[in-house]
């Protein structure tokens, strides 16, 4: 069995969930879903299984202290302080050019939750088949309803453990959502990749050479500090900053994608939230953390940090406490939560 070497990526400050996550504690470092953080789940999830390597965690200097205490002390584990906020593709080709050409790589954000991480390993070692023949390589979440707040991926020939992809698809409308789900050749894009890292820095090459280039140099020219590794900065601040969807995998013509039913949430809002704790929900498919009352509610998400929450007589509606601040968002609404002034102004 190849042995895979995670990267967990450690980027943005998840404004969605304003007024809980902020610049200084974002999404990843909170405990959300359970006990444990989103990010603590991350590691875990690859933790104590030798088929896995020890994690490269991929951030900012502003987090780098928060990582180093919820790794726990992780064996072997490495840090990548980005100078700057560049999007994935320069991040992933940092942990990329630290690791050996054959090395495969599991790209993995910190701030999803994954109810099913057994599911979760059997996709990863589907995926390390297909990047050891240098396919370029997504999980495809399956679908269970028409979201329009994710892109997706269409399934083309099948391959030996998964398919080759077909096309990438943005965001859609709702009706095109509907037809994607109904056609069941679409899965989702989760934003979890696997490649053989020196196959990958060839296809950055063709496509975003100037990138490759500037990312070469910021390795070449950093430098380490225990199980930090600080990137030559200059050289870091003239990338170009984009997505891996857009510098490569739109590009190339190896891309492929596992299927992966595993309980996946990107935790991308608070009608995300809600969704990820159904289990805790009530007969009306409330749920409530912190002192709240609901009479005649349904659907409702009612977080507290203080003051009491009361409402009466309201459908899809989520209401936080937090920090002095309070949101009060419908379901549908939860998307936009990101551009109010609290969330922005931080």
């Amino acid at each position: 069995m190849t042995t895979i070497h995670p990267v967990i990526l450690c980027g943005g400050s998840g404004t969605r969930l304003w007024p809980v996550s902020s610049a200084a504690l974002p999404k990843p470092f909170l405990p959300l879903v359970s006990d444990e953080t989103l990010f603590e789940q991350a590691v875990r999830r690859v933790a104590q299984d030798d088929r896995f390597a020890p994690p490269m965690v991929v951030a900012g200097a502003a987090h780098a202290d928060m990582i180093i205490q919820q790794l726990h002390d992780a064996p072997g584990a490495r840090l990548v302080i980005e100078p700057g906020a560049k999007n994935t593709a320069p991040a992933i080709a940092l942990a990329a050019a630290l690791l050996p050409a054959d090395a495969v790589m599991l790209v993995c954000p910190s701030d999803h939750h994954i109810a099913d991480a057994a599911a979760f390993r059997a996709a990863a070692f589907a995926a390390a088949e297909l990047a050891r023949d240098d396919y370029l390589v997504s999980f495809g979440i399956a679908p269970d309803r028409p979201e329009t707040g994710y892109g997706y991926l269409q399934r083309g020939e099948a391959l030996a453990q998964g398919f080759a992809i077909r096309r990438f698809v943005e965001k859609p409308e709702l009706a095109r959502a509907q037809e994607y789900l109904a056609s069941g050749e679409y899965s989702w894009n989760g934003g979890i990749f696997a490649f053989r890292a020196g196959h990958l820095l060839a296809e950055l090459a063709a496509h975003r050479p100037d990138m490759a280039r500037l990312v070469a140099q910021a390795v070449a020219g950093g430098r380490n500090d225990g199980a930090r590794f600080y990137p030559a900065p200059a050289p870091f601040a003239a990338i170009a900053g984009e997505s891996i969807d857009y510098a490569v995998m739109e590009n190339t013509a190896r891309a492929a994608m596992v299927p992966a039913a595993m309980g996946w949430s990107d935790i991308g809002s608070w009608a995300a939230l809600a969704d990820a704790l159904t289990d805790g929900a009530d007969a009306a498919g409330n749920v409530t953390r912190g002192a709240a009352d609901l009479d005649g509610c349904s659907g409702v998400l009612a977080i507290t940090d203080s003051l009491r929450i009361s409402a009466v007589g309201l459908t899809d509606v989520c209401i936080i406490v937090s920090g002095g601040e309070v949101l009060v968002t419908t379901r549908e609404g939860a998307q936009r939560v990101g551009k109010l002034p609290g969330a922005t102004n931080q």
